[in-house]
């Protein structure tokens, strides 16, 4: 753990949070300054500022843990067994995780969020620009991808 990082300070118990699940590797609780009721963070124990620097045993339990929070929001409504749609529109929600300070990281620690989307008004706002690469330029960047990725997996 960082000596400065809120989040380690939390986890620590140094700062006061409103904890919703802990286990050995992940620690959760609710957003102080929430796009919407229930907007939770999901964060590994070890301090890591980047996804790609989290030990991959703490990773694998990230999206299980937020998983659970889900589930205990109540935002994995379903239609019900007779495949009728309930009255009620189902909840929508956004799990978004963000690296480095051009991606709109606030905190230099490893965190999902977990933001319940009731409605159009409430929740995460976001505009998807799309920048479009052509079919060549597509087949040349998932070689060179693969070309990485196999290397990797012969290290």
């Amino acid at each position: 753990m960082s000596a400065g990082c809120i989040f380690c300070r939390i986890i620590r118990g140094e700062l006061p949070s409103h904890r919703i699940l802990e286990t050995s590797r992940v620690f959760a609780f609710l957003d102080i300054n929430p796009l919407s009721k229930g907007h939770a963070l999901v964060i590994p124990k070890s301090h890591a500022t980047f996804m790609h620097e989290v030990p991959d045993e703490e990773l694998a339990e990230l999206l299980p843990a937020a998983k659970r929070i889900v589930h205990a929001l109540n935002l994995h409504q379903t239609p019900n067994v007779g495949g009728e749609i309930p009255d009620k529109p189902l909840v929508s929600y956004n799990i978004l995780q963000n690296n480095g300070r051009m991606a709109h990281q606030a905190v230099d620690h490893v965190h999902f969020h977990i933001i319940p989307r009731p409605d159009t008004n409430t929740g995460l706002q976001l505009e998807w620009n799309v920048k479009p690469l052509e079919g060549e330029e597509l087949k040349q960047l998932a070689e060179k991808i693969r070309a990485t990725l196999e290397a990797e997996a012969n290290l």
